[in-house]
C-alpha cells in the first residue's frame, strides 16, 4: 500500500476490532497505525438505540471535524473543520426536527453540550452514523473523540487520546471512512 517511494497511503479505510465480544476497548487500525481506544460502556451493536451506550456496527464518513480554539489551534487535515463556539449543542431528542443535528444552546429540546469542560470534545470527528435519512430513536452524536482518563467508556462514541486523534484525522483524506464490525 504505497502511493509513491516510501510514503505510505492515507488511511482512507479505518476498521475497528473490539478485543472481545463484550469489551468498551478496542483496537483503530488504519494506513499502517494500531491506536488503542475506548468503545462504548454497552460494547458494539447492529441495532443501536438512543440513550442505549452501545457503539454501533457498520460503515461510517467521517463527516467533519470540530474543534474547540481556546485550546487547540486549528487542525491540520483535508477534512471539513469548524471551529466549535461555546453556544453549540447535538440534538438528541428522537421527536425534534434537529434530531441528530448542530443545534445552538439555549435549545428548546434535549441537546448535548459540545463545549465542555472535561476535554473530552476539544477534538470531534462527525462519522456519518444515522444521519441520511436520519431515523428517529436510532441514536444521535456517534463521533470520534478524546478518551476519558484510563480509556473510560463512552455513551456510544470512539474516543483515542488527543495527541492519536490529531496524528490520525491529519492524515484522514476526504471521503474516508471507519468499519465497526460485530
Amino acid at each position: 500500500m504505497k502511493t509513491h517511494g516510501n510514503d505510505p497511503q492515507p488511511p482512507s479505510q479505518l476498521i475497528v476490532r473490539a478485543l472481545s465480544a463484550a469489551s468498551q476497548r478496542g483496537v483503530l487500525i488504519g494506513g499502517g497505525l494500531r491506536l488503542p481506544c475506548a468503545l462504548g460502556r454497552s460494547g458494539r451493536r447492529a441495532d443501536k438505540r438512543e440513550g442505549d451506550g452501545a457503539t454501533p456496527v457498520g460503515r461510517f464518513a467521517l463527516r467533519q471535524v470540530f474543534y474547540r480554539p481556546d485550546r487547540l489551534i486549528r487542525p491540520r487535515t483535508p477534512l471539513p473543520v469548524v471551529a466549535l463556539r461555546p453556544g453549540d449543542g447535538w440534538c438528541d431528542d428522537p421527536d425534534d426536527r434537529n434530531y441528530n443535528r448542530l443545534v445552538r444552546h439555549p435549545y428548546p429540546a434535549s441537546a448535548e453540550h459540545l463545549w465542555r469542560e472535561d476535554h473530552l470534545y476539544d477534538l470531534i470527528v462527525v462519522l456519518g452514523y444515522n444521519d441520511g435519512p436520519r431515523i428517529r430513536g436510532r441514536g444521535s452524536a456517534i463521533f470520534m473523540h478524546v478518551a476519558g482518563p484510563g480509556f473510560k467508556p463512552t455513551a456510544g462514541c470512539i474516543a483515542l487520546t488527543r495527541g492519536q486523534l490529531l496524528r490520525l484525522i491529519e492524515q484522514m483524506p476526504r471521503g474516508a471512512a471507519i468499519t465497526i464490525p460485530p
